[in-house]
């Protein structure tokens, strides 16, 4: 059987990854090749963003312990998980969307070779827009996210695709989710 492809979806705080990605899973909830992996992350259900499955330091750390994650990493302060359900999925030939993080990328490529990362670009003046509007970030930290973003603008892979979001949610979901199921008939065809 055909490993599946892993499309490893980043980008900056603000540009637009859970949306989409929340657009993506209705519009393919049908779809038996696709499947959504929820990251396990140590901050509470309720916090607003995505959907993910809450832990505990300690659940966090016995998880770890018994190897249950494919993938793991820190980040501003949490720590996040993908389940090792994931490298089931794979085998079985599907199509894998996870959330992932642009500072884990390259270990995430060594441990997968069917990774494609999905880059979600968004101009800086759109980025600004959106982080002034959700208003979590003073000012300093905005631009600290923005000159973030910006070093992320030159990215290298050699499996890197771009989804441009600075139009609506309207018109980029639907491409998001195009762009899935081009790479979900790829990895059928391969």
């Amino acid at each position: 059987m055909t490993r599946g492809v892993l499309l490893y979806v980043i980008g900056a705080s603000g540009s637009g990854k859970d949306s989409l990605m929340q657009v993506a899973r209705e519009a393919l909830a049908g779809d038996a090749d696709v499947v959504f992996a929820h990251r396990y992350i140590t901050r509470p259900a309720n916090a607003g963003g995505e959907n993910h499955v809450a832990l505990s330091e300690a659940e966090f750390d016995a998880r770890l312990a018994r190897n249950l994650f494919a993938m793991h990493w820190r980040s501003h302060g949490l720590r996040y998980g993908l389940g090792c359900e994931l490298n089931h999925w794979l085998a079985k030939g599907l199509t894998v969307v996870v959330n992932g993080s642009r500072e884990y990328l390259d270990e995430a490529s060594r441990k997968h070779g069917e990774l494609k990362p999905v880059l979600i670009d968004v101009s800086t003046e759109v980025l600004r827009e959106r982080l002034q509007s959700r208003g979590r970030e003073s000012s300093s930290d905005m631009e600290m996210r923005l000159t973030r973003a910006e070093a992320f603008k030159n990215l290298r892979h050699p499996q890197l695709l771009r989804l441009p979001n600075n139009a609506p949610l309207s018109e980029t979901g639907p491409a998001f989710v195009a762009l899935i199921r081009a790479q979900s008939q790829v990895a059928t065809c391969a």
